[in-house]
């Protein structure tokens, strides 16, 4: 202990001779290795995220539409100070950008102290059309930081995007380029038989064997391509698999998925319920429900998908979904009851609530101190500690703050 407080004060003193980077800014590279969770259950579990949140500060003066659909203003609050935001939801530190990295760090940690293995992230293309540059913009930023943390990623395509391309051949070839270059060939990028993952959330858009191995001749190495559950038909030879989601008839579709003969490989899926909020925010959409149940619908999804031994990944639908009323980030409503829960589903080893209450504690330190960047410079340390699971130490450093 008194080694760790030694180096960490050498390492202000260090510092504090420099100019830091503003606090919006990625951290710099790691001192300290992030070091994965030990855990009883082997199946790789990923977060499914949405990376469309935006605020006032990152969308040029506007609340971004998925914070606020038709009929909502986040710029009113209620008595207990929460916006008012498109959802029967609330996030525990309220509606934020999806590119703000100290959210992203916030995130991040919690999925890794809870036992999350990865984040499959929900990318719209290239194409130059509705807030598809901003989400862009925004995957790159939570990829920036996922390595320093300790997570694996991959992409769930949305294909139906193509719609709004006059070649959609053409489009999906300059995503697939774009997949490449920035990420497929990292090092945390998961893959399959050293094949990069893709999951395409249909396809809806390209329908066709032929058409998806000519989006993939652009590429050096085929993809280890996943559709939605019972839509490999539309991928053909390309399919290596799919992946199960939440449907309205709960677990009905649930058990067909896991017990139908297909021979490809298979994902699972828990989710909390199903609570959309479109007709209330006067869009188009599902306007079924699955109740959450307190947390027990969760529970059931989880318990199930887990007691499939030819599973190897369970997809968590989703991280903050919003909008559909899927999210198992903290909210007002539930605390970090599936967090916590998590945890002791998978066997997590020596981390509980107050080691997630420790990532709040940062974050809140990270905005109330967003301008002094040598208080910055200690909770990137603080930070790292945490990845490293370090949590003693991590505790320690923060309540000398």
């Amino acid at each position: 202990m008194k080694k760790k407080l030694l180096y960490f004060s050498l390492l202000m003193i260090c510092i504090a001779c420099k100019k830091s980077a503003s606090p919006q800014t990625p951290p710099p590279p790691a001192v300290i290795a992030p070091k994965p969770v030990s855990k009883t259950v082997s199946k790789k579990i990923f977060a499914h995220m949405m990376p469309w949140f935006e605020t006032p500060q990152t969308n040029g003066g506007a609340w971004g539409i998925h914070w606020k659909m038709n009929t909502r203003n986040p710029d009113i609050t209620d008595a207990n100070g929460q916006r008012e935001i498109a959802s029967h939801y609330y996030p525990l530190i309220g509606p934020y950008a999806s590119s703000d990295t100290m959210v992203i760090e916030y995130q991040l940690l919690l999925m890794k102290l809870s036992g999350i293995d990865g984040v499959f992230i929900d990318w719209p293309g290239t194409l130059n059309k509705n807030d598809y540059p901003l989400l862009v913009r925004n995957t790159k930023a939570i990829v920036s930081l996922m390595a320093r943390v300790g997570l694996q990623y991959a992409i769930v395509y949305e294909d139906q995007n193509l719609v709004n391309a006059t070649d959609k051949i053409a489009q999906a070839q300059a995503d697939m380029n774009y997949l490449q270059s920035n990420f497929f060939a990292q090092p945390n990028y998961e893959k399959i038989d050293e094949k990069p993952i893709l999951l395409v959330f249909g396809p809806q858009q390209i329908k066709s064997s032929t058409d998806w191995s000519t989006i993939f001749s652009v590429l050096p190495v085929q993809p280890s391509f996943f559709t939605l559950l019972f839509q490999s038909g539309g991928a053909g030879a390309t399919a290596t698999g799919e992946f199960s989601w939440v449907s309205q008839d709960n677990l009905t579709t649930q058990n067909n998925f896991y017990n139908n003969s297909y021979t490809g490989k298979k994902m699972g899926c828990a989710y909390p319920g199903f609570d959309s909020y479109y007709a209330d925010g006067g869009w188009g959409g599902p306007t079924w429900v699955i109740n959450h149940d307190s947390l027990n619908t969760f529970g059931t999804t989880l318990d199930l998908a887990l007691s499939k031994s030819f599973l190897d990944y369970v997809q968590l639908v989703t991280w903050n979904d919003y909008g559909e009323g899927t999210i198992i980030e903290p909210t007002a409503q539930y605390g970090y009851g599936y967090l916590t829960m998590i945890q002791q589903k998978l066997g997590v080893a020596g981390l509980g609530l107050a080691d997630l209450q420790m990532v709040a504690q940062l974050y809140d330190l990270r905005k109330k101190n967003a301008g002094l960047p040598a208080v910055q410079t200690k909770l990137d340390l603080i930070s790292q500690y945490m990845a490293a699971l370090d949590m003693t130490t991590a505790k320690n450093l923060l309540s000398q703050l």
